[in-house]
C-alpha cells in the first residue's frame, strides 16, 4: 500500500475521533486541556510522543507535491515543532497552548478543524484513490 494512502488511514480517523470525542464531551476536554497545560511529567510526554509522530511521519512522508498528500507531510512538520516546543520551550507552548484555547468556542473551532481534516484524509485514503 501506498505511504500516502497508509498515512491517511490512520491519521483521518483518529482526528475524527478526536474531534468528536471534542464535541460530545466539550466540558472534559475543556478540563483535561486546563490540566494538559500545566508543565510536568504529562507536557513533557505529551510533547515527546508528538516529537516521535511527527518524525515518523516525515521520515516516511517528507513529500512536497501539488495535491493532498502535502497535508499529511504538514502535519507531520506541526507534530515535531509542537513536540520540540513543549519539550524545549515549555513556557512557550503553555502560553501558546493558553491562547488557543482561550473559550469555549476556541475548543469548539479547533475540533471542527480537527475533524475536517481527518475527513478529508480519511475520505482520500479510503474512498478516492491516489
Amino acid at each position: 500500500m501506498d505511504r500516502s494512502l497508509f498515512l491517511a488511514r490512520l491519521m483521518g480517523p483518529t482526528f475524527v475521533a478526536v474531534a468528536l470525542g471534542i464535541l460530545i464531551n466539550l466540558g472534559m476536554y475543556q478540563s483535561m486541556i486546563v490540566e494538559a497545560l500545566h508543565t510536568g511529567i504529562l507536557f513533557y510526554l505529551s510533547g515527546l510522543l508528538s516529537l516521535l509522530a511527527g518524525l515518523a511521519i516525515i521520515n516516511l512522508h517528507n513529500r512536497w507535491q501539488a495535491d493532498w498528500r502535502s497535508i499529511i507531510t504538514v502535519m507531520g512538520w506541526l507534530m515535531t515543532l509542537g513536540g520540540i516546543m513543549r519539550i524545549v520551550l515549555p513556557q512557550v507552548a503553555v502560553a501558546i497552548g493558553s491562547t488557543v484555547y482561550s473559550g469555549r468556542a476556541a475548543t469548539v473551532v479547533v475540533a471542527l478543524i480537527t475533524g475536517a481534516i481527518g475527513a478529508f484524509l480519511s475520505f482520500n485514503g479510503y474512498v478516492r484513490r491516489a
